[in-house]
């Protein structure tokens, strides 16, 4: 059985006010589609002068630069209501990242807090909020020097987050936007790489 389809087998999410349902794994497995193709930047808006993504190896490769500057690779298309899915690989150094949803202050972290100095790996951070509320029993479920799976339900402001099979954390945000990309960050001032792989989308209702 694929990555996949071990993700999607369990994946009847049940998020209080809505109940996103797959009737069979063929099905889930159709509507979701990669956005990273394993071979090229294709299908993202790459920043000028590009030097901390590159396709290699069938993964999505980021690393600061010397003079650490951040970015965000962001999605051509726009989402609405989604589940997105992925698989990330902490590397080297102060590892800060995160999958923005729909604009550049609201995100699903990945790796170091900056301003917490912990992990807070699937809790969302909220630009002038912080981080509102916690993932929970990710210190046991996080595999530090391997890949983790990551799947993130965005449905209106409601935020949902399962990590390597677990539902970790829900959070309704009051700044969500309606509309927008998909973006992966590199945080400023790290020295540090993470890698991305088996990257998919599939819009809702």
């Amino acid at each position: 059985m694929s990555v996949q389809m071990k993700r999607l087998s369990w994946m009847i999410i049940t998020i209080g006010f809505m109940t996103v349902s797959f009737n069979s794994r063929v099905e889930a497995q159709e509507m979701l589609t990669p956005i990273f193709n394993g071979e090229d930047l294709s299908g993202w808006v790459v920043p000028q002068d590009n030097i901390w993504y590159k396709a290699q190896d069938g993964m999505l490769k980021i690393k600061s630069g010397p003079d650490q500057t951040g970015s965000i690779l962001w999605t051509e298309k726009s989402y609405s209501n989604f589940i997105l899915e992925c698989e990330f690989k902490m590397g080297e150094g102060t590892v800060d990242s995160g999958v923005f949803i729909r604009a550049d202050h609201e995100q699903i972290q990945i790796g170091i807090s900056g301003s917490l100095k912990r992990d807070m790996t699937a809790s969302p951070y909220i630009a002038g909020k912080g981080y509102p509320v916690e993932a929970a029993g990710v210190k046991e479920l996080l595999d530090e020097d391997g890949w983790n799976d990551m799947t993130i339900v965005a449905k209106g402001a409601h935020y949902s987050v399962w990590l390597n099979g677990a539902f970790v954390m829900t959070y309704k945000s009051d700044t969500a936007v309606e509309r927008g990309p998909v973006g992966i960050q590199l945080h400023s001032n790290r020295d540090m790489d993470i890698d991305f792989r088996n990257i998919h989308i599939a819009s809702l209702r």
